[in-house]
């Protein structure tokens, strides 16, 4: 144990000290790093309009959405990467971002010019076939940032001409595309309270974008925020924990709602038929004491569907009632339309943290089923026939004077909003990244001061001390969420997946391997060394008749600490990008 928090000691020094130098650098300028373009760049196309937006990815020469599309799919329309050919991708160029921390971006690509975000908040623009700068953005950092698990940035959103990022000190910034000129920069909420941004903006239309925030672990009161692309203004804020009098209130003891983290730090999707935005919520807080919070504790470790123009609660669904086990709800969902039973569906699925791969009506948010994709669970035996889970005997934290107790999956998952599985519409398969690693869980005291941890507890990863943690990539029949085919590698899989047209799965793993996999079979096809652990998420594009795959390379943060790495590889922070001769 005292390893483990020696360890955790570290990697927090390591972003304090990130984070100072940071802070230092923009002090010395009198502002926020920042190089800006004057030349012409692209090809000509106008702003992204509300139409491109939700038409995306209607070309292969663009990739506008974090997840590919308002649904969050993942996947790719080019279907000139095969499985005959992709062993035959080789590097195009690569880029080194020049900074520390994990780099978990998934680029954007719009008019031949690439936008990829790195560890504290450094934003670039690239030009998408040879990789050269375009124009540069570092965001200025405080020297006390409240971030849980390391620097990281997703990614960015497009809207009309703006480029927007979320920063680790609850910001949210836009940029203009082609001149890199800071266009606004307003505040989502007070860092030195808990709060954070690290996944990318959900852009809904041009003139909206959805934001998350990070803050579970510091017992912030969470919220998702809707903001006017074109001013910074907010539009709305929907607390994902209800106040004093609301409906729901009542599922948290006295005012422990007050303190009840429910994070929206990832990423949901939208659809523009009904205006209807989904968002997964994360864990209530204290993370593993539950005892001041008795309840429920809505809406932590939800989905939720609002109504994306007035941010009112359509439904909700809750896969982990009185959290204790940290799992953190916030893994990426998908809509999708299914046949269930032998009737069509308009269904929402998610890989959970908590093990159970669950499919929904996003209609009305009606549980369908549930199933299990990993390998070992043992704090539930299953559901029940309104998706609450059926727990196991003796599978709750305790006091650490009462003894150890071993839970899988442990507080990383299973799948993890840091790294996003995707969907092939075609062949009705989602792939989802998986880690396999129980924790040993204790509960601890409860102590709330703001701006300060509030854990509750104390965790230990015996798998990754004794080498048994590994990871899969699990393919799953979004119809009934049973497995067509599981790859297992040796650590755990950290990275996100791409799904393409063209039959192919490509991700990475914590060894510093870019992967491609038959999205039919499971077949390994492809593996190319990058000298770092994957952790960031694919996507491809094409230029002038050429078919490109960019995959960052840069291990790190609390997470791969905690289930497990090679020590002896460097972190690094790479964008590499292959291209098919």
């Amino acid at each position: 144990m005292a390893t483990l928090w020696g360890r955790m000691a570290a990697v927090a020094t390591v972003v304090a000290v990130g984070s100072a130098l940071a802070a230092t650098a923009g002090a010395q300028e009198g502002s926020a790093t920042h190089w800006t373009n004057a030349e012409a760049v692209g090809s000509g196309l106008g702003p992204v309009d509300s139409s491109a937006l939700a038409a995306t990815p209607r070309n292969n020469q663009e990739w506008l959405h974090y997840g590919g599309n308002h649904a969050g799919w993942r996947h790719s329309p080019i279907s000139a990467i095969t499985p005959e050919n992709v062993g035959s991708l080789q590097v195009a160029w690569a880029f080194q971002t020049g900074t520390t921390g994990q780099l978990e971006a998934n680029p954007i690509v719009y008019d031949g010019i690439m936008y990829v975000t790195s560890a504290y908040n450094r934003l670039f623009a690239l030009d998408a076939k040879t990789g050269a700068v375009i124009w540069r953005y570092d965001h200025s950092q405080p020297d006390d940032l409240r971030i849980c698990c390391g620097p990281a940035n997703r990614g960015v959103a497009i809207a009309g001409d703006a480029i927007l990022m979320g920063t680790l000190d609850a910001h949210l910034v836009a940029l203009h595309r082609k001149s890199g000129e800071l266009l606004w920069n307003t505040e989502i909420a007070h860092h030195a309270d808990g709060f954070s941004a690290t996944s990318a903006p959900l852009v809904l239309g041009a003139d909206r974008v959805a934001i998350g925030v990070g803050g579970g672990e510091y017992g912030a009161r969470c919220f998702l925020d809707v903001y006017d692309t074109k001013t910074g203004e907010r539009v709305w804020r929907f607390y994902t924990i209800p106040g004093a009098g609301e409906p729901g209130v009542e599922t948290w003891s006295g005012n422990s709602w007050e303190t009840g983290g429910a994070p929206t730090w990832g990423l949901g999707a939208y659809e523009p038929e009904t205006d209807t935005l989904y968002w997964p919520t994360g864990n209530p807080a204290p993370d593993w004491n539950g005892d001041l919070r008795k309840g429920d504790n809505l809406y932590s470790d939800s989905i939720l569907a609002l109504d994306a123009t007035k941010g009112t609660l359509k439904w909700y669904f809750q896969a982990t009632p009185h959290d204790v086990w940290d799992y953190d709800g916030n893994s990426e969902i998908w809509l999708v339309d299914i046949e269930h039973e032998g009737e069509p569906r308009k269904a929402l699925v998610q890989a959970n943290r908590n093990g159970f791969f669950y499919i929904l009506d996003r209609t009305n948010g009606e549980f369908l089923k549930a199933t299990t994709y990993v390998d070992k669970i043992n704090w539930a035996s299953g559901v029940d026939a309104k998706g609450r889970p059926i727990l196991n005997p003796g599978r709750v934290p305790v006091p650490k004077s009462e003894g150890d107790v071993l839970i899988c999956p442990g507080i990383a998952g299973g799948n993890n909003a840091a790294y996003a599985g995707s969907v092939n519409p075609d062949l009705g398969l989602a792939y989802v990244p998986s880690i396999e690693s129980c924790f040993y869980i204790e509960k601890g005291e409860s102590v709330f001061v703001k701006g300060v941890p509030f854990f509750g507890g104390w965790f230990s990863s015996p798998d990754r001390d004794t080498g048994e943690a590994y990871g899969n990539i699990v393919a799953i029949d979004v119809n009934t969420g049973e497995r067509r085919w599981t790859h297992r590698e040796k650590l755990p899989v950290m990275a996100g997946t791409l799904s393409t047209a063209g039959g192919v799965v490509i991700t990475g793993n914590s060894e510093g391997h870019a992967l491609a996999f038959d999205a039919k079979t499971g077949e390994e096809l492809w593996r190319f060394s990058t000298g770092s652990g994957i952790r960031s998420q694919p996507m491809a594009y094409e230029l002038d008749g050429e078919t490109y795959v960019a995959i960052g390379s840069g291990g790190g943060g609390l997470v791969q600490e905690v289930v497990g790495s090679p020590t002896s590889l460097p972190y690094g922070s790479t964008l590499f990008v292959f291209k098919l001769p």
